[in-house]
């Protein structure tokens, strides 16, 4: 299974467990300023939490499903998630959701780069990351990481009933930025 554990200067991305439900839920997870520019709603209830963690959890039977919980190292806390949450044309595509306490402190920025290296070390060439035009911090995540604008696409999110406009990004094993 791919079961990995990144560390970075300040965080530890790790696999999920079933215990992680209760501090995803109460961290972000129900959090409507964080889903805001994601896929999905806030869940209703840590039961919702608890079934979305299975099925992650049943996911890393396969071996392109890389999922990791974000870990701060100095409290042990659960402040987000990163994954491959896709793949274009073989091309990986991020995503990522971050308890909103926890906002504006480069976390997430450092995490993504881990796992684009990562990637890059397992041989893919570039990563897709797409950000809702709106979200600014995101976007700026993905620039910190050395994305390059594609273009911006209308995009159907079936969960919310609704289209919005996302910014697509691309970045390329030679442009990207460690540090």
């Amino acid at each position: 299974t791919m079961k990995i554990t990144l560390e970075t200067n300040r965080l530890i991305l790790r696999p999920f467990t079933l215990e992680d439900a209760f501090d995803m839920y109460h961290n972000w997870a129900n959090d409507p300023k964080v889903t805001k520019y994601l896929t999905w709603n806030p869940h209703q209830n840590i039961e919702e939490t608890k079934s979305i963690l299975n099925q992650w959890i049943k996911l890393y039977e396969k071996p392109e499903r890389i999922s990791f919980a974000i870990v701060l190292k100095d409290t042990k806390e659960l402040i987000g998630s990163i994954d491959v949450c896709g793949y274009i044309e073989g091309v990986p595509v991020i995503g990522y959701a971050l308890s909103k306490k926890h906002w504006n402190h480069g976390y997430m920025t450092e995490a993504c780069k881990k796992v684009i290296s990562y990637l890059f070390l397992k041989g893919y060439q570039q990563v897709r990351i797409d950000a809702m035009v709106e979200n600014i911090a995101s976007n700026k995540v993905i620039q910190k990481c050395g994305g390059k604008y594609l273009d911006t696409i209308q995009h159907e999110f079936p969960l919310k009933n609704k289209t919005v406009l996302i910014h697509r990004y691309l970045i390329q094993k030679e442009d990207f930025i460690t540090e």
